[in-house]
Order: C-alpha cells, then structure tokens, then sequence
C-alpha cells in the first residue's frame, strides 16, 4: 500500500491518504456545494503560508446603458466617445490564499496487540482518520459560512407567519442583489420541522412536502436541506447560499507509519493544513439566520 520507502522505518502514505480524504469529502462533507462538491488536497506540501494564488479583479462590474445619441460615436462624438460608455481598463490582481488551520493525528499500532494484519490494520485507521477530518472540516465550514455571510437575519419565532417572513425577506434578499444560481438553505430540526409541519407548504399550494417521511425539497425558491444542530454557530439555525462560489483546501504535510522504539510496531503520524476562501463580491449570495424573541431580520452581517 505504502508509496514508496517499502523497505525502511519510515512509510509515506502521503498519496493514499489524500485519495482517502477526497472521496470521504464527497459523500459526508455537509457544506460540499458551497465548494464545488469537492476539497482540493494537496500532499507533498512544505512548511509556507498559503495554499495557492487566485487572479482577482477589485474593478466591479459596470451595468450602464448603450447610449443612442446622435452625438455619441457619431457626429460631434466622433473618435471621442463611445455608445457603449466609459470604458474601464481589467487588471486582475494575484490574491494569496493563506492556510488558517492545522490539522493532526498520532496513533500507535502494536504488532502484539493490535490483532489484525498490519496492513489492513493501517489502511483501516487511515480511512477512519480521513473520516474525522471531515468531520473537522464540517465544523470549519460552519464556522467559515458564519463568518463569511453577507447579511443576517433573524427570526423571531417558529410559527408560519415569522417563517413565512423570512423566506421572503431572503427572497427578496437574492433578487435585489441578482444573486444568480439555485439557492440553498440548510436549517436547524425546529426550522425544518417547521416548515413541514406548517400550512405554509401544503398540496393545495403545488408544494412537495412528504409528511409521513417528515420530508420538504424546495420552499419558496430555495432548496431545503437539514443540519445537525452541532453544525450551527451559536444562535444560529440556517445558513443559505448559492453553491460552487467557494474553495476549501488542505495541504498534506506528512502521513506516514514509523517503527517505534518504545513497542513492537509503527506511530501512524499525520499533519497538515487547511482552510477556506471566498471572493468578497461573492458574500453577499451568504446570508445566516439567528433565533431569538423581539428581534427583525436583514440586518448587516
């Protein structure tokens, strides 16, 4: 299994464990669309401080109008002006995209002991540690959406009126905005519960609610998915956006096995980076949704 050293003390496992950590990605990372659906893992890497340069543009886009006047282009305007309006020059600018957290394993497996091939007993760790980096991850992501929402709303209650409130006023958040693409919004159980057991989304109105499996896809333009509550920042209980406007990424800096001195067998030891990124332009297509008693919602996140 080892990728190479097969003969020595020390084995890298550098290639399988970043294969490991992109396919338990995809199917148990929460947060996986806002990404792209996927983590770009790196092994190999050194000892630096970022992950890798993006080219952005601190130009916005200019939406004006094609100007039709006689004198715009033609006549007096000739060689002078444009119907098509200033022209702005593009200069896109190398952004570095630092790591902002690291992570570790350190396990021991005892050849006496461990009563189990050693390699299969290796290649099952490995898979369980993949497994808990997501797991990791998700609380990063969580941390990285909060922190990263463009506005805040809040939520006052769970009845249909309040919650019938908000996802109009997050309605109305994305189409003021433009914000293009299919919208996504992972909730809380209450949250969730709410809008199946409610009569906001019932038959009579075309909606698609199951309530004999307790199940609602889409409300009022927006793609309802449930979270684990462990998966919400403190107060907050919905995060919605519109997937594939992020990066998540990790640098692999060691996994390997090692013969110890202290027992009859090898330290599986792993250590890397990770961490997150979205453009600024894109923050305003995140939005999170706190709970309490008295208070609005859309307030400046």
């Amino acid at each position: 299994m080892a990728t190479e050293n097969n003969n020595l003390g020390a084995r890298s496992y550098q290639k399988e464990f970043k294969e490991l950590l992109e396919a338990v990605f995809e199917t148990q990372a929460y947060f996986r669309d806002l990404f792209g659906g996927e983590i770009e893992a790196l092994d190999g890497v050194q000892h630096n401080e970022n992950a890798f340069y993006v080219k952005t543009s601190d130009i916005p886009v200019v939406i004006g109008k094609y100007d039709t006047d006689e004198d715009v282009a033609f006549g007096e305007g000739t060689a002078n002006s444009s119907r098509f309006g200033e022209r702005k020059e593009i200069i896109y600018q190398d952004t570095p995209v630092p790591y902002t957290w690291g992570w570790a394993y350190h396990e021991g497996i005892d050849r006496h002991t461990v009563n189990n091939d050693m390699e299969a007993a290796i290649a099952d760790r490995l898979d369980l540690q993949a497994q808990a980096k997501v797991r990791e991850f998700n609380k990063r992501h969580s941390e990285f959406i909060s922190d990263s929402a463009g506005e805040t709303f809040e939520l006052d209650d769970y009845t249909d009126e309040d919650v019938n409130k908000l996802f109009d006023d997050l309605f109305a958040h994305y189409l003021d905005h433009e914000v293009t693409g299919t919208k996504v919004a992972r909730v809380n159980a209450d949250l969730y519960n709410a809008i199946v057991n409610g009569g906001l989304a019932v038959k009579e109105k075309g909606s698609s609610v199951g309530i004999d499996e307790n199940e609602v896809y889409m409300f009022k333009d927006f793609v309802i998915e449930p979270l684990p509550s462990s998966l919400f920042q403190e107060g907050e209980i919905a995060y919605t956006y519109v997937p594939n406007i992020g990066k998540a990424f990790t640098g692999i800096n060691t996994a390997r096995t090692i013969e110890s001195e202290d027992f009859d067998g090898v330290a599986l030891q792993g250590a890397g980076k990770a961490g997150e990124f979205i453009l600024d332009d894109n923050k305003l297509a995140v939005a999170k949704v706190t709970f309490g008693f008295g208070g609005g919602g859309g307030v400046e996140g």
